[in-house]
């Protein structure tokens, strides 16, 4: 395990512009305030989604094309630097009018509404490439 105690400098709320991009959104937000790093969950509803799941053995994520309003019944993340641009890892749990829930890492979705707490850590967290699993981790 790796680890390191962080610190909070600052915690924002916002709302997501309807029509826009949720994870653009929560990106720009990151920009607008300069976090480098930071925590957020979220709530709202979308338009359509594309949700990846991340398969251990082929270690790529293949995507799931969701063209359908959605609840965001949770979604969570966080904000680190990758390549030295503010990047937002977002997990999502969407659900439909039945109840019946899809859950992922979420790529991209088109805000219906969307409600944003974002809290800042006071040093940069930088995500770098982990051989084992082939992804960009923080630490």
């Amino acid at each position: 395990m790796h680890y390191r105690d962080v610190s909070s400098t600052a915690e924002y709320v916002a709302r997501l512009e309807t029509g826009a991009d949720w994870r653009a959104e929560i990106e720009a937000l990151a920009d607008e305030v300069e976090a480098d790093a930071g925590w957020f969950t979220a709530i709202g509803a979308v338009q359509d989604a594309e949700i990846w799941f991340y398969d251990q053995d082929d270690l790529e994520y293949y995507p799931v094309e969701l063209d359908e309003p959605l609840e965001v019944a949770s979604c969570t993340g966080n904000v680190a630097l990758l390549n030295g641009e503010r990047f937002a890892h977002t997990h999502a749990v969407l659900s439909r009018p039945d109840g019946e829930t899809v859950a992922g890492h979420l790529n991209e979705a088109t805000v219906w509404a969307g409600e944003v707490h974002l809290r800042v850590f006071e040093e940069p967290l930088e995500r770098e490439h982990d051989e084992t699993t082939d992804l960009d981790l923080w630490l």
